[in-house]
């Protein structure tokens, strides 16, 4: 399903700010537990009083098991899921941009153990702050502006991954300290 037909579907139902910001919650969720399941990621983003449909229920739930597979594969295939260049105006892309740190940071927030993350870890999650604070005042056909757009997304990516490796690691760090006691 595109980034439109899925942010469509939040916003008719009021169920979040955008798609952006679910998947920005989705991928935090997997960086923290490979094994995360989708009912628990539904119950963390979507407000409460979200009427979602079962069909609404059956895409976003395939979105999330994408996002898994993609996390987890070793070709690096995992991206965010913002709008198309070709769908979307460079101020609708940067404000989505911005709503799927909002998520991930938000996504993240559930860890018990930050103080255990790498300085590499926290340097990330301070640039992903920085990015919630981007002017979406952008004027169209702005090249620079794209161009940085394109740079912090792709940091973004490659963040994701290096924050998900690092975090498998501390809880299989975690479980074997477990066993060993």
């Amino acid at each position: 399903m595109s980034y439109s037909e899925v942010n469509s579907i939040i916003l008719q139902r009021d169920a979040a700010e955008s798609a952006a910001e679910v998947h920005g919650i989705a991928t935090a969720m997997l960086c923290l537990d490979s094994a995360a399941e989708a009912s628990s990621w539904m119950t963390e983003a979507f407000f409460e009083d979200a009427h979602l449909l079962e069909e609404d229920k059956y895409a976003l739930i395939n979105l999330f098991d994408e996002t898994k597979a993609l996390l987890a594969g070793d070709e690096f295939l995992f991206d965010l899921y913002l709008p198309e260049d070709e769908e979307a105006s460079l101020t609708v892309r940067c404000t989505a941009l911005i709503q799927w740190c909002r998520g991930f940071l938000f996504g993240l927030g559930r860890a018990s153990n930050p103080e255990q993350w790498s300085s590499g870890i926290q340097e990330i999650l301070k640039d992903i702050v920085e990015f919630t604070k981007l002017d979406t005042d952008i004027e169209e056909g702005d090249d620079e502006a794209e161009g940085s757009l394109v740079e912090i997304q792709e940091y973004l990516r490659a963040s994701t991954m290096l924050i998900r490796t690092e975090l498998t690691d501390i809880v299989q760090d975690v479980a074997n300290n477990k066993t060993l006691h």
